[in-house]
């Protein structure tokens, strides 16, 4: 069967084919568009619940002043010790050590 053929066969069809065919075409596109256009629907959604989300964090972050954590409490049993100490660099030193 050769293209010409194939025309001529497709030419015979009757009407009612034909239009059947043209609405399931219509409605595959019309199907596809919704489907694509709810997919990004639900992404841009989600999006702008995102960004809202992150924006009412943001406003708010002005208006609360975050207290820094009081440091541990120590532990005093009443003997405090006080030392202090010097760091001497020996590593030049030539004399010679006991």
């Amino acid at each position: 069967m050769n293209g010409k053929q194939f025309l001529e066969l497709l030419a015979r069809l009757p009407a009612r084919v034909w239009i059947q065919a043209i609405v399931g075409l219509i409605a595959f596109i019309v199907l596809a568009v919704l489907g694509f256009a709810v997919i990004a629907g639900v992404a841009a959604v989600g999006l702008v619940l995102l960004l809202a989300f992150k924006a009412k964090r943001w406003i708010l972050s002005f208006f609360r002043r975050d207290i820094e954590p009081a440091p541990p409490a120590r532990h005093h049993d009443g003997n405090v010790t006080d030392v202090q100490f010097e760091i001497v660099d020996r590593s030049n030193d030539r004399t010679p050590r006991p």
